[in-house]
Parts: C-alpha cells; structure tokens; sequence
C-alpha cells in the first residue's frame, strides 16, 4: 500500500465545489460538515420529499446550534448561501468531486456512477460512501476508474470524527491525496485502508453486531440485556444492537451476505433475526422500530 502521508499536496485536483448525491441521513450528513467547513455544496436527490426533510433537518440543526450560541445567525446564513439542492444530477456538472452516498446496492451504485462520469467535468473525482462494497468493481463501470475513491463516513456523520479512504486498483495517487486532504478540511480523521470486504471497521464490526444477534435469536437474553453486558463488561459505548438499529438492520444484512459471497465463508453467515427484522420493516431508527421501539 502506498504510504500517502509522504505524497506531496496535489495542486491540480484542488476541491471547491462539492456535490453530493442522496440526501439521506449518511448524505445529510456529508452536506453539514462541509457546508459548515466553507464548501460550497450541491446536494441532490431524485425523491423531492427526502430532500426537502433534508433541508429541514439541517437547518433544524442549526437553529439549535444557534440557540445554544456555537454559531451566529449571520453565520447560518452564510451556510445556506452555500447550499445548493436540486432533484437534476445534471447540477453536478462543474462540481470537483461527487461523493455519492445511495442504497447500499453494487449495481445500483455501477449505473448512477457511470452516469456521473457522463456527466461531471473530466478531472472530477467520484467518491463512494460504500461500506464494504468493491471500489474497483464500482469503478470500471465509469470513464474515470482513476478517479473513483471509496470515501466511508460513518453516522452520525456531524459527529463520527472517521473517513476510511479507499483506492481501487487503478486509483491514482493524485485522487487518495485529494481526498484525504478533503477530509481532513472538513474535519475528518482519515485512515487508508486496502480494498478488501469491510475495509477495516466493518470487517471487525459487523461480525460482533451478528454475534449479539445471533446471542438474541438463540433466546439466551434480551436485547436489552445484551446490550447492557456489553456495556459494562466489555466497555463499549454503546450495546451492538442498538447499533445495529442505528445502522440500520437492513445495512447489516446487506454487508454480512457480502462478506459470505466474497469470503465464502460460512462465519460471516447473517443472523436470521436480521432477516425476520428487515421482512417485518423493522430496520431500526429510521423506520420507527428494530430491536427497540422508537416510536413511543
């Protein structure tokens, strides 16, 4: 692995304008944080009422932020002069880096990333919000597989201080070093890590959360209880189901069937309760209710 904090800063990849695509909670959140460090961002998302909640709930947050005097109401101001959200990806034509931050489906992710690479300027880099998906694979389905960088934030993104930074095979150095500069502008902590299912996070975290699961299915305690053991006896902040709550079930699953199909290991098999949540619509926060109830 190219060892990148010894690259020199890339002049001719400089990052001003920055789009991002889905404005879902994980896309929300990538607008905030570089609205908030100057950018000048375009956020787009083809569903009017997802971006519009988006739209909300970021000057919701600010509002608050105003409140509590961390920012001026001048300053909001500021922040949503630089804002742009459109429902036209077409807006994202002189942008210097898309991060696409959609539903967690490979080929989903080829054909709207292709489509960005007819779209953007030729030395645009297009960044892919994946969590454990393939960024070569991702990548050959565009004009720019140079260009085309894994870049996983993780929720909430205001709050998560991490950005694993991922190079596909033919990643060029020029785009790693302009991310990882972006990142680190945005107030990001990032880490490279090799192409590999789950990268570095996930490849350790997943396993855990679909242990508890498993933990949970099998009866021997609630998930309350899990959670609470995990807590005080292993330290963690917070318990692995509420985890995956905040995930979202659906998100887990669809990471642990990937690392089955790349490992073809039976280790990483998913835990039915994940399947028995995700058929009843209970995918955790975000629809109301998973391995807790959200909505009382």
């Amino acid at each position: 692995m190219e060892n990148y904090d010894e690259l020199e800063e890339v002049i001719d990849m400089e990052i001003k304008k920055i789009g991002v695509l889905g404005a879902g909670t994980m896309g929300a959140g990538i607008a905030q944080v570089s609205v908030e460090a100057g950018y000048s961002v375009v956020l787009i998302d083809v569903v009017p009422e997802i971006l519009a909640k988006a739209v909300k709930g970021l000057n919701k947050a600010w509002a608050r932020a105003v409140e509590k005097g961390k920012v001026t109401v001048e300053t909001v101001g500021n922040y949503n002069a630089l804002l742009i959200s459109s429902t036209d990806i077409n807006d994202f034509k002189d942008v210097d880096i898309v991060i696409e931050a959609i539903v967690e489906n490979i080929d989903i992710k080829k054909k709207v990333q292709k489509q960005l690479g007819e779209i953007c300027k030729p030395d645009t880099i297009l960044a892919t919000n994946t969590s454990a998906l393939s960024i070569t694979e991702i990548a050959a389905a565009t004009n720019r597989p140079d260009k085309v960088v894994g870049m996983h934030f993780f929720n909430p993104v205001p709050v998560m201080k991490l950005v694993e930074v991922i190079p596909g095979v033919v990643t060029s150095d020029d785009a790693v070093q302009a991310v990882l500069e972006l990142s680190k502008k945005i107030g990001k902590e990032p880490v490279v890590a090799k192409e590999s299912p789950g990268f570095i996070v996930n490849r350790i975290l997943i396993p855990y959360i679909n242990e508890a699961a498993n933990v949970y299915q099998e009866g021997i305690a609630s998930a309350e209880e899990i959670d609470k053991a995990m807590k005080l006896g292993a330290g963690m902040p917070m318990g692995p189901l509420a985890l995956a709550d905040l995930v979202g079930i659906d998100i887990v699953l669809a990471v642990c069937e990937f690392f089955v199909k790349e490992f073809a290991d039976s280790k990483y098999r998913p835990s039915l309760a994940f399947r028995q949540k995700v058929r009843a619509g209970h995918l955790g926060k975000k629809s109301g209710k998973g391995f807790y109830d959200y909505s009382k």
